[in-house]
């Protein structure tokens, strides 16, 4: 049996993740749900992508994966199934598929067309539910939809480079429970574009020029005192490979995040400067 996964913006106080979980188990009795989460900021597509991307490729070939987040079916709005790197997912056509797609190409898409039969203000529970247990039983997507093949893609989450190649200007894509601000701006594109050249990251009012490994890499080694250390600032590229920007031992509750100290949100810019000195410290990722 196939696992199945729940992203959604839905929380855990109301009903709506075990009416889902409860209509799972009624059509697949042995069904193995998993939750990524349920704590997406309402609506944000983009956020949602990023869990995503990050979280599907560590299940299992053939895992189905329901995203509720925007869902609502409109002209504009349609749901759509893909079979994508050996995973198949069921969601709104919103672009939250764009960040993983855009590495990967969709294998099939097809437009659900099951809204005929089913008429519902919750397609999450009556739509999504149906396609992914249909796939689980080992479905044809084309059954369920007209084969289609393109889909929405978020642009907002491409990074531009200046003509001149001496600048990526990039934003925030995430803000992530410790309110460390991860950027779209990712370890290849820096690469490419900066040669090896000096550079320096601008974010808000702060500028940084040497990117860190670890977070722990801004202690001091054999220190008798390496809480003095919590919250300095650094710059790393995390386990997605994307730029982040850091509060070292950060906690929301005390020392705060990048994002608070910062003053750092969704969509603000991070921009990276190219320079022909070798001033700059960066050290590759082993």
């Amino acid at each position: 049996m196939s696992f199945i996964t729940l992203t959604t913006d839905f929380g855990t106080k109301d009903h709506f993740v075990g009416a889902v979980k409860g209509a799972i188990y009624s059509e697949l009795a042995d069904a193995k749900i998993v939750d990524i989460t349920h704590k997406i900021t309402p609506f944000n597509i983009t956020e949602t992508a990023y869990i995503l991307k990050n979280a599907y490729k560590s299940f299992p070939e053939g895992t189905i994966h329901i995203v509720g987040v925007d869902s609502e079916l409109s002209e504009n709005n349609k749901h759509i199934a893909i079979a994508l790197d050996n995973h198949y997912f069921v969601c709104p056509d919103n672009g939250i598929i764009s960040m993983i797609a855009s590495e990967i190409q969709p294998t099939k898409i097809v437009e659900i067309n099951i809204h005929d039969r089913v008429e519902s203000s919750f397609p999450v529970l009556d739509v999504f539910v149906q396609v992914a247990c249909f796939i689980a039983r080992g479905g044809n997507l084309t059954v369920i939809g007209k084969e289609i093949r393109n889909y929405k893609k978020l642009t907002e989450i491409q990074p531009k480079v200046n003509q001149s190649q001496t600048q990526i200007i990039g934003g925030v894509l995430y803000v992530d429970n410790y309110g460390n601000v991860i950027s779209n701006i990712s370890k290849k594109m820096f690469t490419d574009i900066g040669k090896g050249r000096s550079f320096k990251v601008s974010a808000s009012s702060y500028t940084f020029d040497k990117i860190y490994n670890k977070y722990n890499e801004t202690v001091e080694h054999n220190t008798k005192n390496a809480k003095q250390y919590d919250g300095n600032k650094l710059i790393l590229f995390n386990s997605a490979g994307l730029l982040e920007i850091a509060i070292y031992k950060s906690n929301l509750n005390s020392v705060g995040g990048a994002s608070t100290l910062l003053g750092l949100a969704y969509r603000d810019a991070v921009i990276i400067d190219f320079f022909n000195e070798n001033k700059s410290e960066y050290t590759t990722l082993s």
